[in-house]
């Protein structure tokens, strides 16, 4: 983009967008050497009443920015939410609905590993509100699992989504991975059959991929090369569709009327509130303004704030154009079909101009093509993001 682009926002353009929460619980029972989330390995009893008090004490601190407005959808991630009990979970989502209001058909997802204790909570999960289910499955072969350091095994996966079904998940989804350790295109094909006979409504597989400060990044595992890694996505792509599943995000992929609203609220720009150790937000004002926050990120420090020693929050910032640009592009050509051209505006401010440059050059390069008014990466696009992003990037907006 040029830097004598229009760099004015235009505020009369932007719209309060659709919101959420998301709630991170950090506690996991042990640490996989390729997890970069903020997790942290259980050590003794959880706090879990206090936890959830700081959480319903956060939330509190954010009533003001979002007033009036009604949440679409709820996150519990971790870390391993499911660890938290029954009891929690409720009073968890008892307490948010005493906080905020909520859409009637508000979608509520649970992160969930398939281990045995966890799938006898489902009833409890189920009972307390939570109408999605998000089984971290990521192999279903041993050596693999093994390999990732998971504790549970394929049989537990199969016995949690028969539970599942059975105590009235209607919505669960599978996060499955590829490109693991010593895995071949036969290995990663038989993982994915097994997995769609499991019939999920939901099915993110996305690669396994070195983050610093992991184990795995500083002794990295023997992992596919770039041929094989290649055609384990395509076949996994070839499978999922001709299993009735469309691929609406570069690693999401659903049955119709399946997809994640929640997921979909962050990749069409929305705004969400993040309530947790370490969660982020991303709040609109009505006086136009963009803000990102965090919270405090060790799980020490997050039940300090909660017992009113710390503030809750951490550090905030304003997006400035060049920010909107750039992460409204990140996460919407993430999408398949794209998004409205509208919507550009509608969530940044800005007008469509501001980026009228950037959009031809992407058009000449063969990464994006405007279809019926909406922007959408090509094929080439969709695989290269990190190609068609940059040319987004702003130097100077004065």
């Amino acid at each position: 983009m040029s830097s004598d682009s229009p760099a004015l926002p235009v505020s009369g353009m932007l719209k309060l967008p659709p919101l959420s929460l998301y709630v991170h619980i950090p506690w996991c029972a042990r640490k996989c050497p390729y997890c970069d989330f903020n997790s942290h390995p259980q050590k003794g009893a959880l706090q879990e009443k206090a936890y959830v008090d700081a959480l319903l004490q956060d939330l509190r601190t954010e009533q003001v920015s979002v007033s009036g407005r009604l949440v679409q959808s709820i996150f519990i991630g971790g870390g391993t939410p499911s660890l938290f009990s029954t009891d929690s979970i409720r009073r968890l989502l008892s307490g948010v609905a005493g906080c905020i209001s909520l859409a009637e058909d508000v979608e509520i997802t649970l992160e969930a590993n398939p281990g045995a204790l966890e799938s006898e909570r489902l009833p409890g999960y189920r009972e307390a509100g939570v109408n999605r289910l998000s089984l971290g499955v990521q192999s279903l072969n041993p050596e693999s699992l093994q390999a990732l350091g998971r504790i549970h095994g394929s049989d537990e996966v199969f016995a949690a989504v028969d539970r599942a079904v059975r105590c009235g998940f209607e919505r669960i989804n599978l996060d499955l991975m590829f490109g693991l350790p010593s895995q071949t295109p036969e290995m990663a094909q038989a993982d994915l059959t097994v997995a769609i006979g499991l019939a999920p409504g939901h099915l993110s597989y996305y690669q396994l991929t070195l983050e610093p400060n992991t184990p795995f990044y500083q002794s990295p595992p023997v992992l596919p090369d770039e041929e094989s890694l290649w055609q384990i996505q395509q076949q996994g792509h070839e499978m999922l569709l001709k299993a009735g599943f469309e691929q609406y995000e570069i690693s999401a992929f659903s049955r119709p009327g399946e997809r994640c609203r929640h997921n979909l609220n962050y990749w069409r720009f929305g705004d969400y509130i993040g309530i947790g150790a370490g969660a982020h937000s991303k709040i609109t004002t009505r006086d136009g303004v963009i803000m990102r926050r965090w919270k405090r990120r060790h799980p020490n420090d997050y039940l300090a704030a909660g017992a009113g020693a710390l503030p809750f929050l951490l550090g905030e910032r304003v997006l400035g154009p060049e920010d909107l640009t750039v992460e409204f592009m990140m996460n919407a050509l993430r999408l398949n079909d794209g998004v409205e051209e509208e919507l550009f505006s509608a969530t940044t401010g800005l007008a469509l101009d501001f980026i009228r440059e950037s959009l031809e050059t992407a058009i000449k390069k063969g990464l994006l093509h405007p279809v019926h008014g909406r922007l959408c990466p090509t094929p080439l696009g969709f695989r290269f993001l990190n190609e068609l992003v940059p040319i987004f990037e702003v130097t100077d907006v004065t």
